[in-house]
């Protein structure tokens, strides 16, 4: 699935994603990837992104990566476990993006990698995550909720 109505289509909307700015921009089995305009309200003290627009779009990643279904009825859910990430550069240009992989997972906990891009392509940010499905959520379950 592509274009901007993702959130609005689908069971991951969120007032966080609106407050902040999200757009899902692409979402599959394992992969997502989520944009972020920038505004004058994203950032620091030195006017660069905040590091925590930062850590909330590889969280969001996270979470979405793990919870995709092909069926619009069905509304799977996750909790995030741990977080991790590296700053490596400053964004420049009008958004970031973040894209979230699973790399793995078990029957409760998966595991995501996901990188913070600027609008010319460098990288600013890199992490990884661990993620618990919610009961009825993953992909073995029947599913709840």
């Amino acid at each position: 699935m592509t274009g901007a109505p993702l959130w609005e289509t689908n069971q991951f909307r969120s007032p966080f994603h609106d407050l902040a700015g999200f757009r899902m921009l692409e979402w599959r089995e394992g992969f997502v990837r989520i944009r972020c305009e920038l505004q004058p309200h994203h950032a620091n003290r030195q006017g660069a992104v905040h590091g925590g627009v930062v850590l909330a779009l590889i969280d969001e990643a996270g979470g979405a990566s793990g919870v995709w279904s092909a069926d619009p009825a069905v509304n799977r859910k996750s909790v995030s476990v741990t977080l991790d990430a590296k700053f490596v550069g400053r964004a420049k240009g009008e958004y970031i993006e973040v894209t979230g992989r699973v790399v793995g997972h078990g029957r409760s906990i998966y595991y995501v990698q996901s990188e913070v891009r600027d609008a010319h392509g460098n990288l600013v940010a890199f992490g990884s995550s661990t993620h618990r499905w919610r009961r009825g959520s993953a992909p073995h379950e029947p599913h709840g909720e």
